[in-house]
């Protein structure tokens, strides 16, 4: 015989947000504010009550908070709960019949319209009293005497005022039939990381260039002497290339080159030597005591340090005694070094994740994170993650947060899209993005668009790199000095986490002819810099990283709106956190002034038409009346290519000395 199986009433059905329906967590920081919006409907006409579930993964107890329906006609509902916890949570959506609430309904439409509705009363009765057990001890004997006043009262209308009184209603509604339950068939991961992953300004430096004397390679005593003046621009986070032993086998000269000369220091990405591996430090930088000393005295200036995974090993690397089998071996037995044709890059040999002893490596590649994670680092970015599997960086990342939980991850993959967000949904806490070459007006907005709004917001966020040691773009090449104010600009302001190279905040750089690389990178030779030099932008820097802290609406991520401006080379966005606002013009054009009208949406900040208000253009600190939503903007990029306006609305209050807010 067939099994008939139970009655479903109730239909819980697109659950807002969620990756991929629930197979990816979605990602939030410390104290937010988790919405989620699901369609909740049952059939016929009786109403339901929906609650929302969250906790800590491997908790035992749920925290539960109500649910609204926000559109009757849709069924659409909407709960929040609070993040306080780093790590690993779920959150479920739980579904009743609410049947008392039904019947005090449909009884009360029978009361207000003079119908019969004795029998109603006497079912109302009935069921009370089978939801009383469902209730918390301490809210029994309210029910008891309100059943025991309905049951001995004289006339229907003394009962029907007992029995539908709007505290026994809500009371009753609150504990509904457990036999009517429905909840969603999957649980609803959610990985909250510390503020950092959402909020911070990196500083990129090789060490052995950050010396204070030419010809010498610096070292971590010289970079903790730079200390005071990378935090004084406003950086958060100084993130370091390999500081690993660099191999001699096949060592790089300059630029490059696969001639090596006397001197040439090679590249930190070949890593390994007779000095070590992936766990100890090049002892040229200094030693281990001198790189625990400065992750100290970072965090007392209130910077923390990023460390690079590079999965690379020079010839000389200790695996290649210990683990050949870790490596690809050719049909002649020689090692396989990298190759990115036509780039072959003899110096280092890449690993190889099909290996044999696949358990091997990659317990040891994660005894690597957790290494360094131990001398107090708490940030990697990850070189190249992209030609890896996936599943190891899934493995390796919750192996590494499970020890860790305040540890995040970078991800350096400049590779087609669906890759690139794949590896963002397996765990990496920040993405490298195409900003570098997202330089016209509509290709911004469509980019930034995507990557700010639901579902990619839900699992990537992008820090937005304005260089890199390897990349060094056109726009920068051509542009000039105002190129570099330029994407200075639009990278502190279009994410809430962006990154420059040394180097950068000098508007340096000279190309290899035709190809959107440095000549004389850092990677390949010791560089010494005047970081004084005349016109550099580190005050530009400065600003808009004072302006980031000065500004919450600026430390959140997903709250970038793109608004009209009549010039096609004129930019124009903002963003807003309660009442704060911040609106941003750019012009795109390093070469030619240019000038428009721009719209403010007004109403979304509850300013009339005719209201006068206040920008306060932070950048040259310059104050400007505006009213209604067509205003003007005149950038020049010889002078300031960019206005960052804080918006001050009119109090009118005549005891203020100031009369915007």
């Amino acid at each position: 015989m067939v099994r008939i199986p139970e009655p479903v009433r109730i239909l819980i059905e697109n659950i807002r947000p969620a990756v991929d329906d629930g197979r990816y967590p979605i990602k939030r920081e410390i104290g937010d504010s988790v919405e989620v919006t699901a369609d909740v409907f049952r059939d016929g006409h009786d109403q339901i009550v929906v609650w929302l579930l969250d906790r800590k993964q491997g908790a035992k107890e749920w925290h539960r908070s109500p649910m609204r329906c926000v559109n009757q006609g849709l069924d659409i509902w909407q709960g929040r709960f609070t993040v306080t916890e780093i790590g690993a949570h779920e959150y479920a959506i739980e579904a009743f019949c609410d049947l008392y609430g039904s019947w005090a309904a449909d009884t009360r439409k029978k009361v207000d319209a003079k119908v019969d509705h004795s029998s109603d009363l006497l079912e109302g009765i009935e069921l009370a009293k089978r939801f009383l057990k469902w209730l918390p001890k301490m809210e029994q004997p309210m029910v008891r005497e309100a059943l025991k006043a309905a049951e001995s009262a004289k006339s229907d209308e003394a009962r029907a005022a007992i029995l539908l009184a709007p505290g026994l209603v809500e009371l009753l509604s609150k504990c509904p039939d457990p036999a009517t339950r429905v909840v969603t068939d999957r649980l609803y991961p959610l990985w909250v990381d510390r503020v950092a992953a959402r909020f911070a300004s990196w500083y990129e430096c090789f060490p052995r260039s950050c010396s204070f004397k030419a010809g010498k390679s610096g070292t971590f005593k010289d970079v903790e002497a730079r200390l005071p003046e990378i935090r004084a621009m406003g950086f958060d986070v100084l993130y370091f290339p390999p500081i690993h032993p660099i191999g001699v086998t096949n060592r790089k000269g300059r630029n490059n080159s696969l001639k090596c000369a006397p001197g040439d220091p090679g590249c930190p990405y070949s890593i390994g030597s007779a000095e070590g591996g992936h766990d100890a430090v090049e002892p040229s930088l200094g030693t281990m005591k001198d790189f625990e000393h400065l992750v100290k005295a970072a965090h007392q200036h209130g910077l923390e340090i990023a460390l690079d995974f590079a999965v690379n090993c020079s010839p000389d690397h200790p695996y290649l005694k210990h683990h050949k089998d870790w490596f690809n071996i050719r049909p002649d037995g020689t090692i396989k070094f990298a190759e990115n044709p036509p780039k072959k890059y003899e110096d280092i040999y890449p690993i190889n994740f099909e290996t044999k002893d696949r358990e091997g490596l990659w317990e040891e590649l994660k005894r690597i994170f957790l290494f360094w994670a131990k001398k107090g680092v708490r940030i990697f970015r990850v070189d190249n993650p992209h030609t890896k599997p996936f599943n190891f960086w899934q493995w390796v990342i919750s192996g590494v947060q499970a020890e860790y939980p305040d540890v995040l991850f970078l991800s350096e993959a400049f590779t087609r899209p669906k890759v690139m967000k794949a590896l963002a949904k397996l765990g990496f806490s920040q993405s490298y993005s195409y900003f570098t070459w997202r330089n016209f007006k509509q290709e911004i907005i469509e980019y930034f668009t995507e990557l700010t709004t639901y579902p990619v917001a839900e699992y990537m966020r992008v820090n937005l790199f304005v260089n890199t040691p390897d990349i060094f773009p056109t726009f920068l090449q051509k542009g000039g000095r105002a190129a570099y104010k330029i994407r200075a600009v639009l990278a502190a302001t279009l994410s809430s986490v962006y990154g420059i190279f040394q180097g950068f905040e000098l508007c340096e750089g000279e190309a290899i002819p035709g190809k959107e690389e440095y000549l004389h990178s850092d990677k390949y030779e010791i560089r010494f810099r005047d970081w004084n030099k005349p016109g550099n932008i580190k005050e530009l820097i400065t600003r808009l990283n004072r302006i980031r802290h000065e500004n919450p609406a600026m430390q959140e991520y997903d709250n970038l709106k793109f608004y009209k401006a009549e010039n096609e080379h004129i930019l124009f966005y903002g963003k807003s956190l309660g009442e704060n606002h911040v609106l941003i013009a750019v012009n795109l054009d390093p070469f030619q002034r240019h000038n428009s009208f721009v719209y403010v949406p007004i109403a979304d900040y509850g300013i009339k038409p005719d209201e006068t208000y206040q920008v306060h253009d932070v950048l040259t600190d310059k104050r400007y009346l505006w009213k209604g939503e067509r205003n003007y903007v005149d950038l020049d990029p010889a002078a300031e290519p960019a206005n960052v306006f804080v918006l001050r609305k009119w109090t009118a209050k005549e005891q203020d000395f100031d009369y915007y807010k």
